[in-house]
């Protein structure tokens, strides 16, 4: 008897998502998720903001989302390679120090008052952002066993959500109600007769936008000195062996459960950022609702989905994760079949009930992506990552329909949310397909 109970002990702690070694660097990784939330989502709105302000089409707005995602594809795969040379550490702090850089460069772009260097601070932020992600997912992942590995990942992005309504939180009450309440048809008026109190309105609105973004660069800036500042364990690549990127990605090419992952990837975050982005047009052209108060839906959508990750977590102790994944997603293809087609705010509603079904997507789609990878996951990742590519894409085609009037006997902006339905389609495929490999396996 007294043999067995140690093996037992060292079973029972096997068993843990977090076992106590880990518990202080991945409390201090999991804040990670939650500060890249927050820049997600106090972004979001500013399509509607920047679009009224600087008098902007749908379709030229968006690309605030094409900007911020773009840099997610664009440092995905450098992320990678720095991290998998040097360490995970490392690449946590290449990640900050982007992320404050982009957030500092609000102040030059909003004394141009124009367009283009907004963006750019966006891109700047979410190349940061890519670092950080492509870093914290694995890290959180190889913090215990590969047992608990999906169910320790879900655990952390339950945080991210609680970033994201606080950039929720902020944009509605700091930016959006303190916007200049000028409509934009005011605003043309004023560019033909009086040119000097539109460009005064413009510079206080830009100002207006970019005061959270600077608080948000401090905070930023004193997590990098706390990490910088603290030792994490297994931060470094064994031996910090030769990248072999070729037998890496050839090895990945050969698991069509990571290659449809990635595919299965970009449909969902495409998803998510259309349905979270464009609800504020959906309730202004259906309701006729202010951008505040439509903003206020967006955070109930957000409390609707941090509720569902945790009660999800909970659930996927029972389910398998692809099985979980499908019925997920077929649950958001028949919300969003409600939101084009009833009317009112029993369609808005459906467009809230989507985030339920939402919850969980991002994370098991990266755990089964990424399962039985091993150090391969560092580049594996990277896809994934880059995956988020489809948020840079796919907002720019919802908002050309949302600029078309009538589409098929439909208004622009209900038509358009069947780029969101597409996607639920793609991800339920892909929980059939990953759950039919596991059962297979």
């Amino acid at each position: 008897m007294k043999q067995d109970s140690p093996e037992l002990g060292a079973s029972s702690l096997s068993d843990r998502v977090i076992q106590p070694r880990y518990l202080y660097p991945f409390i201090l990784v999991t804040s990670l998720f939650a500060l890249w939330g927050f820049a997600n989502d106090i972004t979001n709105p500013m399509v509607a903001a920047f679009k009224n302000v600087l008098l902007l089409s749908n379709t030229e707005s968006s690309l605030v989302q094409s900007a911020f995602y773009g840099g997610y594809c664009f440092m995905a795969i450098p992320a990678a390679i720095f991290i998998k040379r040097f360490s995970y550490k490392s690449g946590i702090l290449m990640g900050l120090a982007l992320y404050v850089s982009g957030c500092f460069l609000f102040v030059p772009a909003s004394g141009m008052q124009q367009f283009a260097p907004f963006l750019l601070a966006y891109f700047i932020m979410t190349c940061g952002l890519s670092f950080l992600e492509t870093t914290a997912n694995p890290y959180v992942l190889s913090m215990g066993t590969e047992a608990t590995a999906t169910r320790r990942l879900n655990l952390a992005q339950a945080f991210n959500p609680m970033g994201s309504i606080a950039g929720m939180f902020v944009a509605k009450e700091f930016i959006l109600a303190r916007l200049d309440t000028a409509s934009e048809e005011e605003r043309r008026a004023l560019v033909d007769t009086d040119v000097a109190q539109f460009d005064a309105i413009a510079k206080s609105d830009l100002a207006v936008i970019t005061g959270p973004y600077i608080v948000l660069g401090i905070v930023v800036a004193v997590v990098f000195l706390v990490f910088a500042f603290t030792k994490f364990p297994h931060t470094t690549s064994p031996g910090r062996q030769p990248l072999d990127l070729g037998g890496t990605f050839g090895r990945l090419m050969k698991r069509p459960v990571y290659v449809w992952g990635v595919v299965a990837q970009a449909f969902y975050v495409g998803a998510q950022i259309m349905c979270w982005t464009f609800i504020i047009q959906y309730a202004g052209a259906t309701l006729g609702m202010s951008k505040a108060d439509a903003q206020g839906y967006n955070i109930v959508a957000m409390v609707i989905f941090v509720s569902s990750r945790f009660i999800c977590t909970f659930v996927l102790k029972y389910f398998r994760p692809g099985q979980l994944l499908c019925f997920l997603a077929v649950g958001g293809g028949a919300l969003t079949l409600g939101v084009i087609f009833l009317p009112g705010m029993v369609g808005l509603w459906c467009l809230v009930g989507v985030s339920a079904c939402m919850s969980l997507m991002f994370p098991t789609i990266y755990g089964l992506a990424l399962d039985g990878l091993g150090d391969d996951a560092k580049l594996a990742s990277a896809g994934l990552i880059l995956a988020i590519g489809g948020g840079c894409l796919m907002p720019p085609l919802q908002a050309m329909i949302i600029d078309q009037e009538q589409v098929l006997g439909l208004m622009g902006v209900r038509a358009s949310f069947a780029l969101p339905l597409l996607c639920f389609v793609a991800i339920a495929a892909y929980g059939f397909f990953s759950n039919r490999a596991a059962r297979v396996s």
